[in-house]
C-alpha cells in the first residue's frame, strides 16, 4: 500500500490513512444519532422540522468524505459492486419503487439518503479489514456509551426519558442507548478474544461500562440481542474447529434449535408475560404487528414504496394509528417494513442477500478464524435477531446499518479469493497479526 502525506506549511505531517481512520471514525459518530438529536430535541423528546433540517446538515460532511474515498479509490469500488450484485440491486429498490410508492417525493428523497448511507459502506468495506473495521466500530460505541456515562453524571435529568425516566444517555431515546450498548458489550468482547494486547483492559472497562449503560435502558431487544451475540460466538468458534458431516449435523442442529425457541416464543411468550405481570403486548407491538400484518397481505407484490408507509398523507397509516392510540414511527421489525417496502418481491431479493452473506461468513471464518471474521459474523447475525422487534434494515443515515452492510460487502469481498487460493488465506493470517490501525 503507498504512503500519503500531507504536509502543511510549518506545521505537522498528516498522513493520508490517519484521514481514513479518522474520518471514517467521525463519519460513523454523526450516523449514530447521539448528542446532536438530544441537544435539538423539544423537552419532550421530539424534533421539529427545523431540527431535523439542521440535522441533515451534519450529513453532508459525511456524504463529500464518502465521495472523496470512492473518486480515489474507484477501481476497488467497481471490483466491491461486481462481487456482490445483490447490494447494489437492493440499493436500486427504493429508487425503482417510486413508481408505485404512495409517498413519491419521501421516497425518492430517502432513498438519495439510504444511497449514500451504502456508499459509507463500501467505503468501510474496501479501505479496512475486519480487525481494523472492529476498532473503528469500537472506538465509535465506545465514544457513545462514555458520553452516555458522563451526561448522566453531569446532567442526570437531560440523560433520562421525559415521560418514564428510563436512562437514554446521549440519545433521544432509551432504546437507541440500549441498541449501542449492546453492541458495545459485543465489540468489547471480540477485541478482548483477538488478543489485542493494548486494548484490553480498555476493552474491559468498556464492557462493563456497555453492561451498565444495557441495563440502565432496560430495552429488552438489546437484551435479546446481547445474549444471542455470546449464543453466536460460542456457534461460531466451534464451527470453526469441527470438520467434514459433522460441521454440516452442527449447523443443522444450531439451526433446528433456533427455529424451535422461536416457535416456543410465539406459543408461550404472552403467557409468560402475563404470568409475570408484565406488558403481554411487547409495548404495543403485538397489536399494531396483526393490523401491518393485513396491510402487508393487500399489497403483497410491491408493497407502498420505500419509506412511504409510515407518513401523514398515507391514509392506511392513519387507520393503524387511530386503533392503536399512538403514532408507531415504524413496524418496529425490520422484516415487516421490509414488506411494507417493496413486497414480496423485495423481501426475496434482500433474503437472498442475505442467506448468500450467511454462507460466505460462515465460510471466511471456517477457512480463515485469525482474520478477524469472528465478530462481523456475530454482528450479522445479531442485526437479524434485532430486526425482529426492531427496524434496523435499510435505515439511512444509521451506524448500525452501515457496518451491517458493510459486513456483507466484506464477506463477498474476500470469500472467493479464501476459497479458490487457500494458501492465500495462510498469508493473510499471518499478516492478520498486525492488521492495526496506523494512525501517525
Amino acid at each position: 500500500m503507498r504512503a500519503y502525506t500531507l504536509r502543511m506549511a510549518n506545521g505537522p505531517t498528516v498522513s493520508w490513512r490517519a484521514i481514513e481512520c479518522w474520518g471514517s471514525g467521525l463519519c460513523l459518530f454523526l450516523q449514530t444519532g447521539a448528542f446532536f438529536p438530544l441537544i435539538l430535541a423539544d423537552p419532550d423528546g421530539a424534533l421539529s422540522g427545523h431540527a431535523r433540517s439542521i440535522l441533515r446538515l451534519l450529513y453532508l460532511p459525511v456524504y463529500g468524505f464518502t465521495l472523496l474515498m470512492l473518486v480515489r479509490y474507484f477501481s476497488q469500488f467497481l471490483t466491491a459492486l461486481k462481487r456482490n450484485w445483490f447490494v447494489p440491486l437492493m440499493v436500486a429498490m427504493p429508487f425503482v419503487s417510486v413508481f408505485w410508492s404512495v409517498g413519491p417525493s419521501t421516497t425518492f428523497r430517502r432513498a438519495i439518503g439510504l444511497l449514500f448511507t451504502v456508499l459509507l459502506a463500501y467505503v468501510l468495506a474496501i479501505r479496512f479489514t475486519p480487525r481494523q473495521l472492529l476498532l473503528i466500530a469500537f472506538a465509535t460505541f465506545g465514544a457513545c456509551i462514555s458520553l452516555s456515562l458522563l451526561i448522566f453524571v453531569v446532567s442526570p435529568g437531560l440523560a433520562r426519558m421525559p415521560m418514564d425516566g428510563a436512562v437514554r444517555g446521549i440519545f433521544i431515546h432509551k432504546n437507541s442507548l440500549g441498541w449501542y450498548a449492546s453492541m458495545m458489550i459485543l465489540v468489547s468482547t471480540a477485541v478482548i478474544m483477538d488478543g489485542h494486547q493494548g486494548l484490553r483492559r480498555t476493552a474491559l472497562i468498556s464492557l462493563i461500562a456497555g453492561g451498565a449503560c444495557l441495563v440502565a435502558s432496560g430495552s429488552m431487544t438489546a437484551i435479546i440481542a446481547t445474549v444471542s451475540a455470546y449464543c453466536l460466538i460460542g456457534f461460531y468458534s466451534v464451527l470453526q474447529r469441527i470438520r467434514g458431516i459433522g460441521r454440516i449435523v452442527f449447523i443443522l442442529f444450531f439451526v433446528q434449535m433456533s427455529f424451535g425457541l422461536l416457535l416456543l416464543l410465539h406459543e408461550y411468550l404472552v403467557p409468560f408475560l402475563e404470568a409475570l405481570g408484565k406488558d403481554a403486548t411487547l409495548t404495543g407491538r403485538v397489536p399494531l404487528w396483526e393490523l401491518v400484518d393485513g396491510q402487508i397481505a393487500d399489497h403483497l407484490l410491491l408493497g407502498f414504496g420505500y419509506q412511504a408507509f409510515w407518513t401523514e398523507a398515507n391514509p392506511e397509516a392513519w387507520i393503524i394509528w387511530s386503533k392503536i392510540q399512538w403514532m408507531a414511527p415504524h413496524a418496529h421489525s425490520g422484516f415487516r417494513d421490509t414488506l411494507l417496502n417493496f413486497g414480496i418481491s423485495g423481501m426475496i431479493l434482500f433474503a437472498l442477500m442475505l442467506l448468500q452473506a450467511l454462507r460466505q461468513g460462515a465460510v471466511l471464518q471456517c477457512r480463515d478464524p485469525h482474520y478477524g471474521w469472528l465478530w462481523l459474523n456475530v454482528f450479522t447475525v445479531v442485526i437479524l435477531v434485532m430486526n425482529l422487534t426492531e427496524t434496523i434494515f435499510l435505515i439511512q443515515n444509521d451506524a448500525i446499518f452501515i457496518l451491517f452492510i458493510s459486513g456483507i460487502i466484506m464477506f463477498s469481498l474476500y470469500e472467493p479469493v479464501v476459497s479458490t487460493a487457500p494458501g492465500l488465506s495462510l498469508s493473510a493470517s499471518a499478516r492478520s497479526k498486525t492488521a492495526e490501525l496506523q494512525i501517525s
